[in-house]
């Protein structure tokens, strides 16, 4: 197998390669082809599996193992190709089958190399956060959220039902006399006045005592089911039980069981602290966002289709692997979300093109400002896939090329520089005038 030629063509970063793969290789890959076929060719005379090659060739031309034997060789052919080229090759396109016998086969194979990248600006990009003060309302409302996650369920059993309960009853809905699908529950938990049910269903059970057995008269909204919409419908509804929150007193007692702070103040403090912490999280994710997108557009580069097709098939992967978590997959999301393949890949190709201009000019960036990464920091980052995925290291290594996971630090080392390199300013914050 050989490279004959490379050729620029007159389209950007595509070339085209003469490959010429020898009659020996190529017969060896036949012979490969004809072990895989055998089984499944038969002959009067001979058991299926036992059909000489030669007979074969006789009974079905002497090319009938042409296309699975190019489709052996193929890889390996166009590997040592490119490699011998000397091209930075990003991709393939199509091929080109020129001649094909037993002599060998002659062929051509478009490849897409690495583009030229310029980035015209990454110093001083501009990003605007948001102040990471807590402000004494945030802190209330992380303290009211702690005690709604500290509150006690009680049994009322001294008055009647009222807006906030928990109203535990047995439905049956009906319309015009009939029943309905889905209108019926056992022992459901309903908190009153959280609009869970259909618009006045809830203010009709306030004020009923438990035990009670009552109607419930709603009109189903006009945006519902087409077989209810606007129509008028009579629940039979009993009460078995109401139950309340019974929230605990902000107290130091409170703070020392939920928070293990010694007191209220500590307490405040805590939060406060906490909330600053997640402000500045989101500002740094932020600040990441917006000078990457300001980056993106400031860089030249003709982006090869491949590259974008392949970060596409790498989403695809990416979501496919997320979906799996919660039992789904990528053929089921497409079903739900009433998009063919097509239409998932033409909406996903901006955002695709922008995560190849980001890489390649990461990479420029990381060659301007000769950004290397050590050993050290390599095994530090293999060590960090050891904890987080509970493997060895040599079992890491094994799975992830040590080139590829530097050039994944080198990528995040570029990120960290423009960031330090930013000019990021503080969003003033909106007056409640200005708000609304």
């Amino acid at each position: 197998m050989s490279l004959k030629n490379s050729t620029k063509t007159d389209k950007a970063n595509l070339w085209t390669l003469e490959i010429s793969i020898d009659a020996d290789t190529f017969e060896a890959a036949q012979k490969k082809a004809f072990a895989k076929k055998k089984n499944r060719i038969s002959y009067p005379g001979f058991r299926k599996g036992k059909v000489p090659r030669n007979m074969a060739e006789k009974v079905y031309g002497e090319g009938f193992l042409y296309e699975d034997a190019l489709e052996i060789c193929y890889p390996e052919a166009v590997e040592a190709a490119i490699k011998e080229s000397g091209l930075d090759v990003v991709g393939t396109d199509k091929a080109d089958i020129k001649e094909i016998s037993k002599n060998g086969v002659e062929l051509t194979v478009d490849v897409y190399t690495k583009p030229e990248v310029e980035v015209t600006a990454y110093k001083g990009l501009e990003a605007e956060v948001k102040p990471t003060e807590a402000t004494d309302e945030e802190v209330q409302a992380k303290i009211d959220a702690l005690v709604e996650r500290n509150a006690r369920i009680i049994t009322v059993e001294d008055r009647a039902a009222q807006d906030k309960d928990i109203a535990v009853i047995d439905f049956e809905g009906f319309v015009d006399g009939k029943p309905f699908e889905g209108g019926k529950g056992e022992e459901y938990e309903l908190t009153l006045g959280s609009g869970q049910f259909i618009p006045g269903f809830e203010d009709q059970i306030v004020g009923h005592n438990a035990g009670d057995e009552f109607d419930v008269n709603v009109t189903f909204p006009e945006q519902y089911t087409e077989a209810l919409a606007g129509k008028d419908a009579t629940f039979k509804v009993i009460l078995h039980e109401i139950k309340s929150k019974e929230l605990p007193e902000v107290d130091d007692e409170f703070a020392q069981d939920a928070a293990d702070c010694d007191n209220v103040d500590a307490l405040k403090a805590s939060l406060k602290e906490e909330l600053i912490e997640e402000k500045k999280a989101a500002n740094d994710s932020e600040v990441r966002r917006q000078v990457l997108e300001k980056l993106a557009e400031n860089i030249v580069a003709e982006i090869p289709p491949v590259m974008v097709e392949s970060e596409i098939d790498n989403q695809i992967r990416d979501l496919d692997y997320r979906l799996s978590a919660q039992g789904m997959n990528f053929e089921l999301y497409l079903q739900y979300t009433g998009m063919t393949m097509q239409q998932y890949r033409e909406n996903a190709k901006e955002n695709a093109e922008n995560n190849v201009k980001v890489r390649l000019g990461l990479e420029k960036i990381a060659e301007l400002e000769k950004i290397e990464v050590s050993d050290e920091e390599l095994e530090a980052e293999y060590e960090k896939f050891s904890q987080n995925y509970g493997m060895e290291i040599d079992q890491i290594k094994a799975a992830v090329p040590a080139d590829g996971l530097k050039k994944d630090i080198s990528f995040n080392k570029a990120v960290d520089f423009i960031i330090a390199n930013a000019a990021v300013t503080e969003k003033a914050e909106e007056s409640s005038q200005e708000a609304e």
